[in-house]
């Protein structure tokens, strides 16, 4: 693959502008704001002017409800040989493009599963797809030169292609990301009118959980919109565990004892039920477990610097970090994410440097059930990008 283009130069559109350009590929970056594409362009994206013959591969990096009539309009210009989008919804999009494009046999509908809370070019980055999966929908109209550029596309930005329907890739999504963003919004929206004194006392747990709610409202209004029904029908199965988690915590403030314990084995189960889910999702790609080795720091210039420097100088790998901090408090927690069989090591040689580190904690689901999820994704199958 030699030549791209991007429509739409914002977080994903960048990113990937990004990512292939690293690789050599010329991008050429379009999009109507022109400010978006000047600043995608300086961050070493591509170029910015429209090729004089077709690319190799359009990725079409606008909002789900647009990607039909997007794409229907470059292709009728003859911008690629083959194109795809970036869509976190997929059915709606794929019809519209059968619909509407004059040749549907040069579409593969495309989801990389990667982004963050913050929008717009400033906030992309060209590894952002490393190690993730990426979704490619194929139709009963898509050539295999078509999948073939797609794959190659997305062996370029490091990701992992998972080939699947339309609508199981909409199912999937609406239970592992749209839901979850529009509870994470819930909770947030109880912030909004909160007293001081409860704000002062916010943690990383209420940050993490609510992290995701950040994301721009308009553009995750035209997500839900395109994936309306399975979204709804996730929060209904929701609504009533809440409802009946409700119903019981109500009853551990009853007076006679027997109903108490009666409603404390719903609310355990329930915390259970948590448990076993949340253990069905894979960590991080590679690692069957870890161990989390928390590390205090304090609120001084350079300070985080330091430890990173001290963990270097005990050849312990950094298999993730968090960063526990709110401004006005005289010291933070970092929490390093390392192999198990390590976190005692980096644990020993930090004490050993004056650091104050806590007690570890095993993190990750097991081998076991890292498996078992992945072998439970329906329809998915992981496929190789062709020689």
């Amino acid at each position: 693959m030699r030549t791209a283009a991007v429509v739409g130069a914002g977080l994903i559109g960048t990113s990937v502008a990004l990512a292939l350009s690293r690789r050599g590929v010329l991008v050429h970056l379009l999009d109507t704001d022109r400010d978006a594409v000047r600043t995608a362009v300086a961050l070493g994206g591509g170029v910015d002017c429209p090729p004089d013959q077709p690319v190799d591969i359009a990725v079409i990096a606008v909002p789900p409800s647009a990607v039909g009539r997007v794409l229907a309009d470059h292709q009728a210009r003859g911008l690629a040989y083959a194109y795809t989008d970036v869509a976190s919804v997929k059915h709606e999009p794929e019809q519209a493009v059968l619909l509407a494009a004059p040749d549907p046999s040069l579409f593969v509908g495309g989801h990389p599963m990667a982004g963050g809370e913050r929008s717009g070019p400033l906030a992309a980055c060209a590894n952002l797809f490393e190690g993730r999966t990426w979704v490619l929908t194929t139709c009963e109209h898509t050539s295999r030169e078509t999948l073939n550029r797609a794959l190659a596309m997305v062996a370029m930005c490091g990701a992992v292609p998972v080939v699947m329907e339309s609508d199981a890739h909409d199912r999937a999504v609406a239970l592992v990301s749209h839901a979850p963003h529009v509870v994470a919004a819930l909770m947030a929206a109880r912030l909004e009118n909160a007293p001081e004194e409860a704000s002062r006392l916010a943690g990383q747990g209420v940050r993490d959980m609510t992290r995701i709610a950040g994301g721009d409202p308009g553009l995750w209004g035209d997500i839900l919109e395109s994936n309306a029904t399975a979204v709804a029908d996730v929060l209904a199965e929701l609504a009533d565990d809440l409802a009946a988690t409700v119903r019981a915590l109500r009853g551990l403030a009853e007076v006679d004892a027997a109903k108490r314990a009666e409603e404390m084995t719903r609310v355990i189960d329930l915390l259970g039920r948590g448990n076993a889910g949340r253990a069905r999702l894979p960590g991080k790609p590679g690692a069957a477990g870890g161990a989390l080795v928390p590390v205090v720091i304090g609120d001084r210039p350079g300070e985080l610097a330091r430890l990173f420097a001290a963990v270097q100088e005990t050849g312990v790998n950094i298999e993730d970090v968090s960063i526990d901090h709110s401004s006005g408090r005289p010291s933070g927690l970092v929490e390093l994410v390392v192999a198990t069989d390590a976190a005692g090591l980096l644990a020993d040689r930090l004490l050993a440097a004056n650091w104050t580190v806590q007690r570890i904690r095993p993190v990750y689901a097991s081998a076991r059930n890292a498996g078992a999820a992945d072998r439970d994704r329906g329809s998915a199958d992981r496929v190789s990008v062709p020689s």
